[in-house]
């Protein structure tokens, strides 16, 4: 299925911008197809995209891992160098930690960014760091500044890592404040930065220290086509869903950040009052045994492994309610990647988050679902009950995140908007190495000009 695995030095050559108006562009982030959740899918829609549109794309990139936290058994040796789509992609094995805690997503990083920072690069006009990983970015940040005529550097932005640390109690205190410090100073070291929603835009500017004029906005977008069931009852008894229950899906991650302990009390309290509701959970994550174990003994709560696209599509669109769920103290930290694909199903969307949260104003803002506090097991179970039964409320409900998804979160727009923001990248460097470069011509001209200047090795230096 891969190519053998080759030395990272044996990574050609590449010439810059190989057709008029292309960029030679490398982006490098731990998470690439066939990953099918979290930043992966944005990230392979863009180099397939910008590929696509007459560039030279190379990724560099991990194993893939993602949700299960292990390394895809068909993935073997140390590096795989392949074609894909267009895109070269680079694979560098790393270390995987499992479960996934703050000491092991360190050494996670850091084994990602050794290799990557130490691999064969093209000679890209851009490099693009996606972030998270934080610390393999600063890693190849700190080498990228350091080559000389160096590319322009950007981070694309997906969670706000300082204040993850701190909204999940991965980390308090010192190393909390040193998370966010490091945050800061990876982000203004690059040439510009990419968040993926407008809240973001004020803790980079106001907490990060962030210019203002360096920050663009690009919407996450929807990467799930919406698909047609004919016969919604067939697909419903293929999941083995009875068709007089109320069936809630939540797919993706199950990790800390989802605190999915929620739903399963959700569902015990429906198993005690006898209510005609199941909740469905579909995907993997650090905290599924843990949930399966919290699970036993309750009828109304299944668990799923993850689906392929067909089927993911379908039971979307089969459910009649779509969940997010967010822990006690997320606020800010991210966007939920499921929210996209949850609004081109034309399923209504049940939040249950801190009413002040990223999420939340989503929701408000695409008008596709209703919001319940977090943490409150009997609100999401009512919730969810109240929506499936008011057929006109649903049905209004799923349009408007259609309609969302055609306005807001649609992905040409998304992409043409990400492709400007690399280009301006570009002409923004080499501006910058005009500039140096006339300066350095007007300090040469100066020093000739002056007779008791002697041009020495030490004066070469210092130029």
């Amino acid at each position: 299925m891969h190519e053998h695995p080759v030395d990272d030095s044996a990574i050609p050559e590449l010439p810059t911008s190989a057709t008029v108006g292309s960029l030679n562009i490398t982006i490098l982030g731990i998470n690439y197809a066939p990953e099918t959740t979290g930043i992966a899918p944005y990230m392979t829609d863009l180099a397939e995209s910008l590929g696509e549109r007459g560039h030279e794309v190379h990724v560099v990139t991990g194993y893939p891992h993602y949700p299960a936290w292990e390394i895809d058994a068909s993935y073997q040796g140390r590096s795989i160098d392949e074609v894909v789509n267009g895109v070269h992609v680079h694979r560098r094995r790393h270390f995987v930690p499992n479960p996934p805690n703050a000491l092991g997503r360190i050494k996670m990083e850091l084994s990602f960014g050794a290799r990557a920072a130490s691999s064969g690069w093209n000679t890209p006009d851009v490099i693009v760091c996606t972030s998270p990983a934080l610390l393999a970015t600063a890693m190849v940040l700190g080498r990228a500044r350091l080559t000389p005529k160096r590319p322009a550097i950007g981070v694309w932005v997906h969670d706000l890592y300082g204040q993850g640390v701190v909204e999940t109690g991965a980390m308090t205190g010192r190393s909390a404040r040193a998370t966010s410090k490091l945050e800061a100073a990876v982000v203004k070291s690059a040439d510009g930065i990419a968040v993926v929603h407008d809240r973001f835009v004020d803790h980079v500017v106001n907490e990060l220290h962030v210019p203002r004029e360096r920050v663009t906005v690009v919407r996450n977008w929807t990467h799930v086509a919406p698909i047609d069931v004919d016969d919604l009852t067939a697909a419903r008894t293929r999941f083995g869903w009875s068709p007089d229950e109320t069936i809630v899906l939540h797919t993706g991650n199950m990790g800390v950040k989802q605190g999915l302990e929620n739903v399963v009390e959700a569902a015990r309290l429906a198993d005690e009052q006898n209510l005609p509701i199941r909740f469905v959970l579909v995907g993997d994550g650090n905290q599924r045994p843990n949930l399966e174990a919290a699970a036993v003994g309750v009828d109304r709560i299944d668990f799923v492994r993850p689906l392929d696209d067909q089927d993911f599509r379908t039971a979307m669109a089969a459910a009649d309610v779509l969940l997010v769920n967010e822990a006690p103290g997320i606020v800010g930290m991210a966007v939920p990647s499921k929210l996209t694909s949850y609004f081109s199903s034309g399923t209504p969307i049940v939040a249950a988050t801190d009413v002040a949260s990223t999420t939340a104003d989503e929701i408000r803002a695409s008008g596709a679902g209703v919001v319940t506090q977090n943490g409150d097991p009997a609100g999401l179970l009512t919730a969810a009950l109240q929506l499936a039964g008011d057929a006109e409320t649903s049905a209004r409900l799923g349009a408007a995140g259609v309609r969302y998804c055609a306005t807001a979160v649609g992905k040409t727009a998304s992409i043409d908007k990400c492709e400007q923001w690399i280009r301006d990248l570009v002409a923004g460097r080499s501006q910058h190495a005009s500039h140096s470069k006339q300066h350095v011509t007007h300090l040469d001209a100066h020093l000739d000009s002056d007779p008791k200047t002697t041009n020495t090795d030490k004066a070469a230096d210092a130029r």
